[in-house]
């Protein structure tokens, strides 16, 4: 039955009926697949199978214009994969790889052909991708605008995958075993540790060389023969997912001195990578630039290092992944500058003889830099939440914390992150405040939604850490959805607000163009279009009392509470797509030219495929918009 049960809670088979349920079920065969084996490979014709995962993880990869093999989604447990060819006969798009021991139900063809006859939306669910008019031209535009090889390889060891380069298996051993025999594996492996795992794969410690000197040979008391793994292991070590991204992991294990770092996946060691690991796939321009801001020891490094971003934008533009991958990458590159000038300034002041106070307290970032997804040119949105503190320490935390609110945000602009024309700033009395000022900040603009505190909220919705302490987002994200479940008319006013524009194409396909003199002849791929996107996606995200970081994160939360269907996702997704990449190939060239990164550009300088991807783009935000207005209009 665990077939049956799967496709009853899947998308598009939950409607059908009973009897093909068992039908299936009948048909299926099961397969087992090894660790890291191609199922099919891009371009193979259709083996004829639809494979739903009974268990394992699998990569979806596909070759970038250079030939480069890139993981661009997983498959989990109960998902599926390899079903578009089997309804339109053409070769894969993509290939399937195992991550680990996998067991797939296989479906034939025929079967699912003849259900199709009767339910239409088989057809439709999995040609939809095919036949998606915007998906189809921003394909088409991606294709025409990739670069040579030489710059696609250089971006590819940024968005590697753990998976793509971890050690696996993993060599265990039982927590009773012999410190003996862990030091002779070690040596015949040669390897440089050993995961201690329980019965159940689960990891509970790891033995490292440095482990065996420090704990056995350099101690004058131990006996080697009876010591054993739970005497000199690490416990709890750092884990990471196959998922992960090897920048992330590098800077991680950097920072922490780590040289070996267990892969789980839903609990279960599949991997192990090393920093040795890590450091043979570093790219010339775009890791080293990570490392250059963790070196950073003035406010000119960070700003020499700001000004190199837009290569590894280049550079990872030049791909066919998904420009959603590029923003988080840029954005975590954003992070991590801005993180690192907050300690630049804290050892500033140090010296100087001044302190923190001793409060629990946390500096957010807000917008597109809360939400993961800033591009070359974002300006500041920062903030500071402290603890509930008593009264009488407000004299004390103002001392140290209003100099460094101004010296960062000065910091941060000479950096190259301009200061915000709205004041959003940790320099402003109004973003920095305990708690309780916050809730009665929050309560204020949503019990009186005038026009500018709602356009605060919006800003502020978005907001995250990015040091000091996390919890207190948790804290204050508690106070903000207790607000809307009491004022639930709020996101009718953010609705109103938002509706007061228009996406800027009229009835006979015309762009609408800016008139006045800053951006006459020009429109804006923000204003007019992504941010409506991004607005609408929030407010649904605020009425379900759902966290989520980034738009499509949150999409995807919104298409399991059945708020959007797949197949609207998939074309609000693509809109997003498009316009990202648009504006973000607009920011480059602008640099290239000498000017600064702008979200606004000529449409009709654009090719005509080009044009009409952005009129698309724009009908599908326009779409949203009116679904959105349904939805929370009072009226």
């Amino acid at each position: 039955m665990g077939l049956i049960k799967r496709l009853r809670d899947t998308e598009p088979f939950s409607h059908l009926p009973e009897e093909l349920f068992a039908a299936f079920n009948d048909a299926a065969i099961t397969e087992r697949f090894p660790a890291h084996t191609h199922i099919f490979n891009q371009h193979d014709p259709p083996t004829g199978y639809l494979y739903i995962i009974k268990t394992g993880l699998v990569e979806i990869v596909a070759l970038t214009p250079g030939g480069v093999e890139m993981v661009v989604d997983y498959r989990k447990e109960g998902s599926f994969f390899g079903g578009t060819p089997v309804f339109t006969k053409e070769d894969y798009t993509a290939g399937a790889r195992t991550v680990r021991d996998t067991e797939c139900y296989l479906i034939p063809e025929a079967l699912l052909a003849e259900a199709a006859q009767a339910h239409p939306q088989l057809t439709e669910y999995f040609t939809k991708a095919i036949f998606s008019r915007v998906r189809s031209l921003y394909s088409d535009m991606v294709s025409d605008h990739s670069d040579k090889a030489l710059t696609q390889m250089e971006a590819y060891p940024f968005k590697k995958r753990l998976s793509e380069i971890m050690s696996a298996p993993a060599e265990t051993c039982r927590p009773d075993t012999p410190v003996r025999d862990i030091a002779l594996r070690m040596i015949q492996r040669g390897i440089g540790a050993i995961l201690v795992c329980d019965d159940n794969k689960r990891p509970t410690g790891i033995v490292t060389e440095r482990d065996l000197v420090a704990k056995v040979l350099a101690r004058e008391h131990v006996d080697c023969k009876s010591s054993v793994a739970a005497d000199v292991m690490t416990e709890n070590p750092h884990t990471m997912s196959p998922e992960t991204y090897m920048y992330e992991a590098t800077t991680f294990m950097m920072g922490h001195k780590i040289k070996h770092m267990p892969v789980l996946d839903q609990g279960e060691v599949v991997g192990i990578v090393t920093l040795q690991d890590l450091m043979r796939y570093r790219s010339q321009k775009s890791m080293l630039l990570v490392g250059s801001v963790k070196d950073a020891r003035t406010i000119d490094a960070l700003a020499k290092a700001r000004s190199e971003i837009v290569k590894v934008a280049r550079a990872l533009m030049s791909e066919t992944r998904s420009p959603f991958e590029t923003m988080e990458i840029l954005s975590y590159i954003h992070h991590r500058i801005q993180h690192r000038c907050y300690e630049i300034i804290l050892d500033e002041m140090a010296a100087e003889g001044q302190t923190p106070p001793d409060i629990r307290h946390c500096f957010i970032i807000m917008g597109s830099g809360g939400r993961k997804e800033m591009l070359l040119g974002p300006d500041q949105d920062n903030g500071f939440i402290y603890e509930n503190f008593p009264d009488e320490r407000q004299e004390e935390v103002d001392a140290f914390f209003v100099p460094f609110a101004e010296r960062l945000v000065t910091a941060l602009d000479q950096i190259g992150y301009p200061l915000c024309q709205g004041k959003v700033m940790a320099n402003n009395p109004l973003w920095r405040g305990r708690l309780k000022e916050w809730q009665s900040r929050i309560a204020d603009w949503i019990n009186t939604p005038e026009p500018q505190k709602v356009r605060y909220s919006t800003i502020f919705f978005d907001f995250m850490p990015l040091i000091g302490e996390a919890s207190l987002c948790q804290d204050l994200r508690d106070i903000v959805h207790q607000a809307i479940r009491k004022m639930p008319l709020f996101l009718y006013y953010m609705m109103e607000l938002d509706f007061k524009h228009k996406v800027p194409v009229g009835l006979l396909g015309r762009f609408t163009l800016e008139k006045g003199e800053h951006h006459k002849g020009q429109l804006s791929i923000k204003q007019t279009g992504s941010i409506f996107i991004v607005d609408c996606i929030r407010m649904f995200l605020l009425e379900k009392q759902l966290d989520a970081t980034t738009t499509i994160e949150r999409l995807e939360e919104l298409v399991k509470l059945n708020v959007f269907t797949q197949e609207t996702a998939e074309h609000i997704k693509a809109a997003f797509e498009a316009f990202t990449y648009l504006r973000l190939r607009n920011e480059i060239s602008l640099i290239d030219q000498g000017k600064p990164p702008s979200h606004y550009l000529d449409p009709y300088a654009l090719t005509k495929n080009e044009q009409d991807l952005l009129r698309e783009a724009f009908r599908a935000a326009s779409k949203l918009q009116d679904s959105t207005k349904r939805h929370f209009n009072v009226g």
